[in-house]
């Protein structure tokens, strides 16, 4: 569902990582490999959060296709309604909302999870998700947020936080749709933990683990180490490497047959993440719900 990701969240990406058609899920017959489509929804997939606005020129060059075909493309989107102009550049339109919320409505992960994520929500005021992954980003199906944190002075879930600190606990641009890149998020790294080798390997081989804070790893042999490790443990703990001041629990959920389909985890303030809270509340907590919704799947 790359496409349908791309419409309807938040795209953070590496200017290193441009967009590019996407690589098929399924392999099918050369005679039936619609070209046209396919550039038609790279053009699309082109536009995100770092370019909101493309040309022409913008548009081939990061759906990887020339000039003349970008523009046909673009031309052709305006005319149906996806996209708007001003004669020079192209916009996304109110109208590409249609795909995200078809798939909402019919997809059964987002509505399995959700009464889940509610309740967590509820119970231990925090901001929840479900996370799956698409290529070398996670996509945000369903979330839950507390109508309001606890006192960080009066937080049981680990030491109280020093008079006149501040914690910001929740990431820029964090909603539902929102996509962060795989290798620097908790959710990601779950579900990179749960390919198999092959897989992981072909992963590894077309993705850059690009720097986005200094806690970042970057290094391959480093980060294979850090999937072992979660692969081991079955859950990951990631402080700030996505973003500084931002700490997040994550835990597999599979379906009835084993399968990881999706990750939940946890964003809260690096004070409610001890070592001590996560092993006797966040992870019990997280790791039930995994299982609550199980069946369900």
């Amino acid at each position: 569902m790359p496409l349908i990701c791309a419409i309807f969240g938040t795209s953070v990406r590496s200017s290193r990582n441009q967009s590019k058609p996407s690589t098929p899920t399924m392999d099918i017959a050369k005679a039936d490999f619609i070209e046209g489509m396919a550039k038609g929804l790279a053009v699309l997939e082109s536009f995100d959060t770092e370019r909101q606005r493309l040309n022409a020129t913008l548009a081939a060059q990061r759906a990887g296709i020339t000039r003349a075909a970008a523009r046909r493309h673009l031309l052709t989107l305006a005319h149906l309604g996806y996209l708007e102009t001003d004669g020079s550049h192209f916009w996304l339109s109110p109208k590409v909302l249609r795909f995200s919320g078809s798939y909402l409505a019919s997809a059964r992960l987002p509505r399995v999870v959700q009464p889940t994520l509610n309740r967590l929500a509820a119970q231990a005021q925090g901001s929840f998700s479900v996370v799956v992954l698409d290529e070398r980003e996670v996509v945000i199906v369903a979330r839950s947020v507390a109508l309001q944190e606890p006192d960080l002075q009066a937080s049981s879930l680990g030491p109280p936080q020093r008079a006149g600190a501040t914690s910001r606990v929740l990431a820029y641009g964090l909603h539902l749709g929102a996509r962060l890149p795989a290798h620097a998020t908790s959710t990601g790294r779950v579900l990179l933990a749960a390919l198999d080798r092959q897989a992981l390997a072909a992963w590894m081989k077309t993705h850059v683990l690009y720097r986005l804070t200094p806690y970042t790893v970057t290094d391959a042999k480093a980060f294979r180490a850090v999937l072992a490790q979660v692969r081991a443990e079955d859950h990951c703990l990631a402080h700030e490497e996505h973003e500084l001041g931002v700490h997040a629990l994550a835990v597999p959920i599979r379906n009835a047959q084993g399968r990881t389909v999706a990750a939940l985890n946890v964003v809260t303030g690096a004070h409610r993440l001890t070592p001590a809270a996560v092993a006797g509340h966040w992870l019990p907590l997280l790791q039930d719900a995994a299982l609550e919704v199980r069946s369900l799947l």
